[in-house]
């Protein structure tokens, strides 16, 4: 299984339009992530046409109409991995404590967030961290970015710079 991971698009706000680069690459993986702000849900419909199975959950700069439709945190199961979802909040030096401790009773293998719109991919105990940074923004990040995730008998991650 190969995986997309997007999150802090910010559009328009930030960008038009997702940088056509990941779209490119998205249209090679077998699921797409965002971990919320997206800002605009044309986002949600851009991805939806590149990789029929989209995933995500709703961030803290999203509108009424994206959180009605989507839910703030959400576990899937791929293999026999549990993969955790959420935005998050607050200061981004707390993210990966305020994350560990909303997912502390689902006993996930891997956790994607975004907020910081810094990337990010580590390993702590038996979780695996991984913020893919954001593709539009470099307020607090040296370059923009997106991940891939590929999960067959082990999870492997890597950031991708734009």
């Amino acid at each position: 299984m190969k995986i997309g991971v997007i999150a802090d698009t910010h559009i328009p706000d930030r960008a038009k339009v997702i940088p056509q680069q990941i779209l490119e690459a998205f249209k090679k993986v077998d699921m797409v992530i965002h971990a919320g702000d997206f800002v605009d849900s044309s986002v949600l419909d851009k991805l939806k046409a590149v990789c029929k199975n989209v995933r995500a959950v709703w961030g803290n700069m999203d509108p009424y109409e994206i959180r009605k439709e989507l839910p703030e945190k959400e576990i899937i199961e791929i293999g026999n991995y549990k993969i955790g979802i959420i935005h998050g909040y607050g200061h981004p030096n707390k993210l990966i404590d305020l994350v560990t401790e909303i997912f502390k009773n689902d006993f996930v293998n891997l956790i994607i967030f975004g907020h910081s719109h810094s990337a990010l991919n580590e390993k702590r105990g038996n979780i695996i961290y991984f913020n893919p940074g954001s593709p539009t923004d470099k307020t607090f990040a040296l370059h923009n970015s997106y991940g891939i995730i590929e999960i067959n008998d082990k999870i492997e991650a890597k950031i991708v710079r734009i």
